[in-house]
């Protein structure tokens, strides 16, 4: 295993890590997947150039856009969720409230 492969695996364990034991606010669960996909995206752009392989040139570009869109629609839900709410507390949503 190269260091690359090696900072993109730590990368991507540190931030689930994160997302899986830091949920106390939203921005935080927000942080830790934008640097997974952050993490992804490195990954896949290096992968063409280590294969060698023309064809697989998009897909970051691809990724980029969705992560961009999950951006936005993540900044979105915690505008929406500290106006109804007053926080960002995870622990105040009740999902299955109306």
């Amino acid at each position: 295993m190269t260091h690359l492969h090696l900072s993109f695996y730590s990368a991507f364990t540190l931030s689930s890590l994160g997302l899986a034991f830091h949920r106390t606010h939203l921005i935080s669960a927000l942080l830790c997947l934008e640097s997974m996909m952050l993490s992804m995206y490195v990954a896949l752009a290096m992968w063409p150039i280590q294969t060698q392989s023309p064809s697989f040139t998009m897909l970051p570009i691809l990724m980029l856009t969705f992560s961009a869109c999950e951006a936005g629609t993540g900044l979105a839900l915690l505008v929406a969720s500290t106006r109804t709410h007053g926080t960002d507390h995870l622990h105040n949503f009740n999902l299955l409230k109306c």
